[in-house]
């Protein structure tokens, strides 16, 4: 049976995690918004390219790039972004998941395809480096992590795009966690290149007539590299913000279930120092009749 003594430290003990928990709430938070703040720097970049190549692809100029070179896959690559730190409830374990489908999906579809996996993160690198495939290569030592900076992700997509060049892969996969709201957040699968087909609207920037000076064609060849360098800076900016969402969640539930356990141990406490200091009243009661 527990002492006063006991509920007394468990209650101190579970006093400071609740504590505890709280402040890496407000970090996390702090850390999310300022991901967030990323992402919104990054869209209108991003936006601006796709509506430039939007507009060069609506002109009568033949544009072309090795950038979107559509072959047969034979070497396939798959960059999957988790997380460096723990504490962020099932974040990576989702991801993972979402990798096994999509590596189980390649194998059926592109049966004689070898894949390289690079992930992103010693949390997700720890999981990838147990899988165990035939025709699978899982690359440990990625030059990038969850908290690289803009200059380390972009030698990294250099990277892959030389990689690409050089025929060493015929496509490259992005694997994060979206980023949709602090409350929700949704796993993305896109493919980096060979560079799809822009989305960009044209006429959205309105219908006269463009002049494209140096040419249409050398114009292409060089807004494509800064489009797939904003595809990949937004998906490590969404998924940095991913992480420290789910992580807020996480510490909000271990808030909760630490102000719940501290509540039901103050009541035990309360009922048991009621119950002490009633038999010692008995005691004292007991010995004046005698």
């Amino acid at each position: 049976m527990a002492t006063l003594r006991d509920l007394k430290g468990r209650i101190g003990s579970v006093s400071s995690s609740e504590k505890i928990t709280g402040a890496m709430k407000m970090i996390s938070s702090a850390k999310m918004n300022k991901a967030v703040r990323d992402i919104k720097r990054l869209l209108p970049f991003r936006n601006q390219l796709e509506a430039i190549i939007a507009h060069l692809l609506e002109a009568d100029a033949q544009c072309v790039s090795p950038l979107t070179e559509e072959r047969e896959v034979s070497h396939l690559t798959v960059v999957v972004a988790g997380s460096d730190d723990g504490l962020c409830g099932a974040y990576n374990l989702n991801i993972f998941k979402e990798l096994l489908a999509h590596v189980n999906s390649i194998r059926e579809s592109l049966p004689s395809a070898s894949i390289r996996l690079i992930p992103v993160g010693s949390k997700m690198v720890k999981a990838v480096g147990k899988l165990s495939m035939d025709r699978v290569e899982v690359i440990t030592d990625a030059p990038v992590n969850s908290k690289s900076t803009a200059d380390e992700i972009k030698r990294f997509t250099q990277d892959l795009q030389r990689s690409f060049l050089a025929g060493e892969t015929d496509r490259v996969d992005f694997i994060y966690m979206g980023f949709i709201s602090p409350a929700r957040q949704r796993i993305k699968c896109e493919q980096l290149l060979p560079v799809s087909a822009v989305e960009g609207d044209a006429s959205a920037q309105g219908s006269q007539p463009y002049l494209f000076e140096p040419s249409a064609d050398e114009i292409f060849a060089q807004a494509l590299p800064l489009m797939l360098l904003s595809r990949v800076q937004e998906g490590f900016s969404e998924n940095r913000a991913s992480e420290q969402a789910a992580r807020v969640m996480a510490m909000q539930s271990a808030n909760d279930n630490a102000s719940k356990l501290l509540e039901q141990l103050q009541l035990e406490y309360n009922k048991l120092r009621q119950q002490s200091i009633t038999n010692e009243l008995l005691d004292i009661l007991g010995g004046q009749v005698k």
